[in-house]
């Protein structure tokens, strides 16, 4: 591909120099179809407790909306999918504007259901047409940036998961409160429908328009299943990036249904207060931590390959302490002011990891590595994060009452030394084991 070009270091904006403007609409299309991922994804947080007395739902079954009903179907057909697209003659824009336009009509779906079972049938939609997203995504952006700007490339793609979860803080919890839980899913899945039309006549597959296409068809053509597993699963510092995501992600999913009703639970807020304040929290704050991850990794990474991973290795660890006294303060403001740096922090790892993985494999498996890491993320992280915190809360409810996501909470913070100490171990095998393509 001839514009190839390195994502800024702006937040919030990819470069303009030597760029395309294919690629920048590229880009920045990228970007807002994960912004409505994740915004569809995650508005289920701050609708959790409406939702929960309107159906009569347990902390149990809430978990399970948010968690399993969507991250099982994600997981599962991620990885054919992500083959899918590793094909040379697949077209990865369309293969995403579908997936797009099913998601966003589930997510409509969502607040027509009546019951638990329709609305859990419903999340399960979602889960599929958002399966086949994030893979597709990773592999055109590869294409198109450099390897030493490629933790930044990502990081701006994954600034959608903070944008995306803001938004949904703020859209669900005002519309809710001013016109209730349906309508708010209804007023964020439909718009996607739009939005999947744009993807489809204004991005191009970077694969139709290389110039020696015939010369590197044999380069570029996708492996046989068992060879792409078996390349991916022989790098340990795959193995340790994916431990250390997957429980992230376990930690991070779950902390951002339940800091949620948290809050309105223990501290008395409003679901539009919640929303807002949260926003500040899990937007604006893991905003601005994703695309740091990015930019200390491609800084420090150049130096040496071991700094690509070494903020989230060592700020996870330093941010546990400071994470638990934000669910100890009794004032809702200072208790949300401490939450800050750890959003910071936490979020930092997205670019370094998921870059470090399409690093670690022939361009003929990227998808596949991306699509193993979605599936370790979301089938552990998404899939029993918020449910296995749903079941905690339940159990430690006779002997603590009211308080029991507080204490839930209390354990999650200190389990974030676990990542911190995984990432530090794939640190250690960066300098051997990147390529450098």
């Amino acid at each position: 591909m001839n514009d190839k070009s390195a994502l800024a270091p702006g937040l919030g904006s990819p470069p303009t120099d030597g760029m395309g403007a294919g690629t920048r609409a590229t880009l920045w299309l990228l970007l807002i179809v994960y912004i409505f991922n994740f915004l569809d994804r995650q508005i289920v947080n701050i609708l959790a407790e409406p939702i929960k007395g309107d159906l009569g739902l347990t902390d149990t079954q809430l978990g399970l909306l948010a968690g399993p009903a969507f991250a099982v179907f994600y997981a599962l057909l991620g990885i054919p999918i992500a083959r899918h697209a590793d094909r040379a003659g697949t077209n990865r824009v369309r293969l995403i504007a579908l997936a797009l336009a099913i998601w966003s009509v589930m997510t409509a779906v969502c607040g027509l259901a009546q019951n638990f079972v329709q609305l859990l049938l419903a999340r399960i939609g979602v889960g599929v047409g958002e399966a086949g997203c994030t893979p597709a995504a990773h592999s055109l952006i590869t294409d198109s940036v450099p390897a030493a700007k490629r933790s930044s490339a990502i990081a701006f793609y994954g600034l959608g998961v903070p944008v995306g979860s803001l938004l949904g803080l703020i859209l669900g919890g005002v519309v809710n409160d001013l016109y209730g839980w349906r309508i708010a899913l209804m007023l964020v899945g439909l718009p996607g429908l739009i939005l999947a039309l744009v993807v489809l006549f204004v991005m191009r597959e970077p694969r139709h328009h290389r110039v020696a296409e015939a010369t590197a068809a044999s380069a570029t053509a996708a492996l046989p299943a068992s060879a792409a597993l078996r390349e991916v699963f022989a790098s340990r510092a795959f193995v340790y990036i994916l431990i250390a995501a997957s429980v992230t992600a376990f930690l991070g999913y779950g902390k951002a249904l339940w800091t949620i009703s948290f809050f309105i639970r223990s501290h008395g807020l409003s679901t539009t207060e919640a929303g807002l304040s949260m926003a500040v929290v899990l937007g604006l704050a893991a905003a601005f931590g994703t695309w740091l991850g990015g930019k200390v990794a491609d800084v420090f990474g150049r130096r040496d390959k071991r700094h690509i991973l070494t903020f989230p290795a060592y700020g996870m660890a330093i941010v546990a302490p400071l994470l638990f006294l934000g669910y100890y303060m009794e004032d809702w403001r200072v208790a949300m002011a401490l939450l800050i740096v750890p959003s910071i922090v936490n979020s930092a790892y997205y670019g370094p990891a998921y870059a470090c993985v399409q690093g670690l494999v022939r361009p003929q498996a990227r998808a596949v590595a991306a699509s193993i890491m979605l599936f370790g993320q979301n089938l552990i992280g998404l899939g029993f994060g918020p449910f296995l915190f749903g079941v905690l809360s339940d159990a430690l409810v006779p002997s603590v009452g009211g308080e029991s996501v507080r204490y839930v909470l209390y354990g999650a913070a200190w389990l974030g030394l676990i990542p911190a100490f995984f990432f530090w171990r794939a640190s250690l095998r960066l300098a051997a084991e990147l390529k450098t393509g």
